[in-house]
């Protein structure tokens, strides 16, 4: 069985970008093309699921990252290993492939960070808004851009 610092080892003779965190953790950052075919490799190694899908906002460099944590229920090497499978794309293209036919389990995740960051997942089969109204438009909730209205807050003057 392959144990997390032999799959990093092998990732990065693909040329891949990997680093071995920690004895149990491990980052891989993939270009978005590449998302699909590098989640199945994982698959195939024995992660059988993804914990969380996260997006970031990096507004001073007009780029938007999507980050997913795979572990294994299956594999008994794999317990207690997380791989995070980072990708970003640019604001002028706020779109990844969903990972929907590969791991069911980003269900939510991918919708979550379309409501909340505007990033589409194409090939998702239901990227319905969950709590913004189907035709909201503005600045998602997530971005750095986002304004936060302010009630009138009533301050006490020092006596």
């Amino acid at each position: 069985m392959t144990t997390l610092s032999e799959l990093i080892k092998e990732f990065q003779s693909l040329k891949l970008q990997a680093k071995l965190e920690s004895p149990n953790r491990a980052t891989l950052v993939v270009d978005k093309d590449k998302l699909r075919e590098i989640a199945s490799l994982l698959k195939s190694k024995g992660f059988d699921h993804v914990i969380s899908v996260t997006g970031m906002d990096y507004q001073e460099q007009s780029k938007l990252e999507v980050v997913y944590h795979f572990s294994s229920y299956t594999v008994e090497e794999l317990k207690d290993a997380i791989v995070a499978l980072r990708s970003s794309t640019s604001y002028e293209d706020p779109n990844f492939p969903s990972l929907y036919s590969i791991f069911e389990s980003v269900w939510t995740g991918e919708r979550e960070t379309f409501e909340t960051l505007g990033i589409y997942f194409r090939d998702h089969p239901d990227m319905r808004r969950m709590f913004l109204p189907e035709d909201f438009e503005g600045v998602y909730p997530l971005r750095k851009s986002f304004k936060i209205k302010l009630e009138g807050v009533f301050i006490d003057k020092p006596v």
